[in-house]
């Protein structure tokens, strides 16, 4: 009888041994999961052969492109039985209402995602914006990412989405990356590693599923993917200790899903040409075997030209699902995928235990973010929901904890009770700080410089473009020369509403005062005036490598309560992020 126990115990571990996935929610009871196996086993058995292959698929529900697309997407969920929906733009309550109707239609409830790297304003323009991860990158109190994560959660959750496919984790060694720039955390391996958990944390222990992207490391590119094949030449020890380490780093960490890009990395791939996203040696070979990931693996988006325009749709998902992914995200050709997958399943090219791998994979995912039993959204008061003072406050407190002091050499800070002169340069809008700087800023445009008199206070703002995060952040030769000017006989305070790699090639010698503020919103240039004025304190530090002399990890600590008494509370470091 003993024996009989014990064999029965083995054969339910090693069943369960082979339902895997990577993301479990926390305090899960042995019987839940037990629950949360039995109701796969039972679900997967229910499921035709087609059903079982629709898993694979998830495609893109855009509102904005009329009803025929609409009505196209509605034909694929009903007969080809996918698996999921990734949200694209852009009407947040239409959205609702027809994910209420696809779920409620679909046999397995769908995995709805988006791309909310900063928020579902990257999707839903009524949403808040969210800092872009790079900003977050300067912040040294990770905490705060992981509540913004969990806000974000909360979002996603408003909306019925149970996915949200960041964080991003590659590091950004290129400032001239057209493709992840402001969506990286930075240049330094252990900064990106340290953000990234914090938001996927943030993320799963609010049941939202996150997604470390974009493996196996997009940050050397020069070449967008959404266009062409980016290639990563580097050799296998600078792709292990830069590339992939924050992947190696963080898949222990019961984060759900990795996304493989499209990328053509010759150390890791002997076929000429083939990108990350179809390659059996990287996903399988790396990814699984090598590394032990037992996650949702996902391509990048099937649509992006990387691949798009070099294979025929359905030809490409048989060949994502044959090289080791679980879902074919972005799927141009649906059907014609599944019946290329079978044929190759016919044929021997793949055997049938790699689709219950996948399947049963992406069901106990669905079943651990509660997705066995669907509960319909309401689609009144959403975009007050996704944007209201509560986003608002979090936001600044996000921006204000970025700002990146780099000198002060004058001590210029902070600018209570001054009269100050700004001068606003660049191409964006600038009115919000100039009216939070208060009554005693006297606004100057370039060509006045001349009247401001000698040795006052003078703010130069570069604001920059911040409609999209990919958006160029170099400067200007005629703002470079206006500053070079002022700081002949002004007391120079550089105020960057931008990327920090803006300073690349900005002669700042001769400039009192440095700081960076990432981005030119309305809520980075509120938080920025308030640290002017001496309401917040300043303690970001540099995330990437700018130049030989403004390195990662650089900043000065600046306390406005201890420089009123008139101590030194400046410290200036070049330690890097940890």
């Amino acid at each position: 009888m003993k024996k009989l126990v014990y064999t029965s115990l083995f054969i339910f571990l090693f069943l369960s041994s082979k339902i895997t996935a990577q993301y479990q929610p926390k305090n899960m009871s042995k019987e839940d999961l037990k629950k949360a196996h039995q109701w796969v086993d039972k679900t997967y058995k229910t499921l035709s052969q087609d059903e079982k292959l629709g898993q694979l698929f998830i495609v893109a529900l855009y509102t904005n492109k009329g009803e025929n697309e609409i009505n196209n997407v509605r034909n694929i969920v009903l007969n080809d039985k996918i698996g999921g929906l990734i949200l694209m733009q852009d009407d947040a309550a239409r959205e609702i209402t027809l994910v209420n109707e696809f779920q409620q239609k679909s046999k397995i409830p769908l995995m709805i995602g988006m791309d909310a790297e900063w928020g579902l304003f990257q999707r839903i323009a009524t949403a808040h914006k969210f800092p872009w991860a790079m900003t977050l990158g300067a912040i040294q109190d990770k905490k705060l990412i992981e509540q913004m994560s969990a806000k974000i959660a909360e979002d996603c959750h408003r909306m019925g989405i149970n996915w949200d496919f960041a964080p991003v984790v590659d590091v950004n060694t290129n400032p001239n990356n057209p493709i992840i720039g402001n969506r990286s955390f930075g240049s330094e391996v252990n900064n990106v590693i340290s953000s990234a958990l914090a938001y996927s944390n943030g993320l799963q222990d609010n049941n939202i599923l996150a997604a470390i992207k974009h493996f196996p490391g997009h940050g050397d590119t020069s070449t967008d993917s959404h266009l062409d094949l980016p290639v990563v030449s580097h050799n296998s020890e600078r792709l292990n200790n830069i590339e992939l380490a924050p992947f190696k780093a963080l898949m222990n960490k019961g984060i759900g899903g990795v996304m493989v890009a499209h990328l053509y990395v010759p150390a890791l791939e002997s076929g000429k040409g083939i990108p990350a996203s179809v390659s059996k040696n990287i996903i399988t070979g790396l990814l699984k075997d090598k590394l032990g990931y037992k996650g949702l693996i996902i391509t990048d988006a099937l649509n992006m030209g990387a691949v798009a325009n070099k294979y025929k749709p359905g030809e490409l998902d048989a060949m994502a699902f044959k090289a080791g992914n679980d879902i074919m995200l972005f799927s141009q050709g649906v059907a014609n995928g599944k019946k290329l997958i079978q044929k190759a399943i016919d044929n021997g090219e793949i055997p049938q235990s790699r689709v219950e791998e996948s399947v049963k994979k992406i069901l106990l995912t669905k079943y651990f973010l509660g997705l066995y039993q669907y509960t319909p959204k309401n689609p009144e008061n959403i975009n007050t929901d996704l944007n209201n003072d509560s986003h608002k406050v979090l936001v600044q407190n996000l921006y204000s904890n970025a700002l990146t002091l780099l000198k002060d050499e004058k001590k210029l800070l902070p600018l209570t009770g001054k009269q100050v002169y700004y001068v606003p340069l660049e191409e964006a809008p600038y009115q919000t700080f100039a009216n939070q700087l208060g009554s005693n800023v006297i606004i100057k445009k370039a060509d006045e410089i001349n009247t401001i008199p000698a040795n006052s206070t003078v703010i130069v703002g570069f604001h920059k473009d911040n409609s999209t995060a990919y958006k160029p952040y170099k400067i200007s030769a005629e703002s470079k020369k206006v500053l070079a000017d002022l700081t002949n006989n002004q007391n120079v305070i550089l105020n960057v509403f931008g990327s920090a790699y803006a300073l690349k090639d900005i002669d700042i010698s001769k400039v009192s005062t440095v700081l960076v503020s990432y981005e030119n919103n309305d809520d980075s240039m509120t938080a920025t005036a308030n640290a002017l004025n001496g309401k917040t304190k300043i303690w970001g530090r540099l995330p990437v490598l700018v130049n030989d002399k403004l390195k990662a990890g650089m900043g000065m600590d600046f306390n406005p309560q201890t420089a009123s008494t008139g101590v030194n509370s400046t410290i200036f470091t070049t330690s890097k992020q940890q």
